[in-house]
Order: structure tokens, then sequence, then C-alpha cells
């Protein structure tokens, strides 16, 4: 029995691990969350470098984890406004601790609830971001069009993530990815869900070395 224990304790602690990183929970799901602010952050600013910001955007970061790039894009819009969406009540939390002076102003907002069904009507925002979230979203097609549905014509969605399918590193994602039950795409892959949702002049872009993806794409006029 104690063989059997032992071989099951660590076990038991990696999926528990894989389910803070998919939703975050609890104490330990705030420290994770403030985790993922630093280690993303490089790769985000790289993100929100390929598209153009109006100052006065009207943007939606959905699954915005602890709110790191929240703040980074009330920075980029300083006559613009911010909502922050996530589904982790942690993630909330810290994301609004985060970015408290921005939400003290009016120019920031923070939101629980999920992409499978926005909260806001139709045509919205000028600009949506998902950073390293889109992995997890439970019908990716249908929640892309959601998105759709919620930018203005014109509008751009961006997404970025630390991998893609056929990556420099795609034998180290190829085990962990399925591992944590997450979606795992090609670059052909992201473009077609973003042209198949309805976007326009659809793009990817990566960083020699790296496996970061950026994919955008425009709602037509």
């Amino acid at each position: 029995m104690l063989r059997i224990l032992r071989l099951a304790l660590p076990i038991l602690l990696i999926l528990w691990l894989f389910r803070q990183v998919r939703k975050p929970s609890g104490p330990f799901g705030r420290r994770i969350v403030r985790a993922m602010n630093l280690g993303h952050a490089a790769m985000t600013d790289w993100g929100l470098q390929q598209v153009t910001v109006p100052k006065n955007a009207v943007i939606l970061d959905v699954g915005c984890g602890g709110g790191r790039t929240v703040r980074r894009l009330a920075a980029l819009v300083p006559e613009g406004k911010v909502v922050g969406l996530d589904y982790s009540a942690a993630s909330v939390a810290v994301s609004r601790d985060t970015n408290a002076r921005e939400i003290e102003t009016g120019r920031v907002r923070i939101e629980q609830g999920s992409v499978a069904a926005l909260p806001f009507p139709d045509r919205t925002f000028d600009i949506v971001t998902a950073v390293e979230t889109h992995y997890y979203w439970p019908d990716l097609p249908a929640n892309v069009r959601e998105i759709v549905r919620i930018l203005k014509p014109g509008g751009t969605f961006v997404l970025i993530a630390e991998t893609y399918r056929g990556g420099p590193f795609r034998l180290v994602y190829g085990i962990v990815m399925p591992l944590l039950r997450a979606a795992f795409l090609s670059d052909t892959e992201h473009r077609d869900l973003l042209t198949q949702a309805g976007l326009t002049e659809v793009t990817t872009k990566h960083v020699s070395g790296k496996n970061w993806i950026c994919a955008t794409g425009r709602r037509a006029s």
C-alpha cells in the first residue's frame, strides 16, 4: 500500500499543477498567475508590437490572467479603455490588484466570464487580445467566432502564444501540450482558425529561435 501511495502522490501532484495552469484557484493559483505576469511579459510586448494600437481604442483582453497585459494595453491607450476577462476567480482577483490604479480612474475594468459567451454587445471593441490562453478554450472555432461578434467592423483580433506545433521546441511541447489537454495548432491551423471565423488580412509572425506565435486578423469593415 505504501508503494502505491508513493507512486500515486507524484501523479496526483502533477495533475493538480496542470489543473492550476488551466484554471488557477486559491492562494497557490494566485501565485501562479503572478508568475505568469513575469514569465509572459517579453512575449506579450513583442506580440503587441505587431499591431497598431490607436490611443483611443477600446480593447478586450480575453483570459487576462494576472492582468499584466491589461496594464500594458492601458498604457498604450491613454484616451481609451481596457476590459480584462477571465473565468478564474483567482486570476480576476490578481488582475484587479495589478490594475488597481487604472480601475480607480475608470479606464480599466476586470470581469469574470467565459469566452464561450462573452458578456458584451455586438461590435463593442476595436481590438481583442488573447495571450497564452486559447489552448484551453472549450470550442476554439466557436469561441473565435464569438470574438468576431464583439469586434467592431475593421477591428483586430490578436492571438499571442508561446508555442505552436512545428516550432523549434516542438518535441518538448509535443509531450507537454497533450498532458495539459491543450490545443496544439500549427502555423497553418492558426491562420485557418481565424480565416474560417470570418476574419480577413490574417497573418502569423514568429521570432527566430523561439516558439512564439502572433496571429492577427481583421473583421471586415
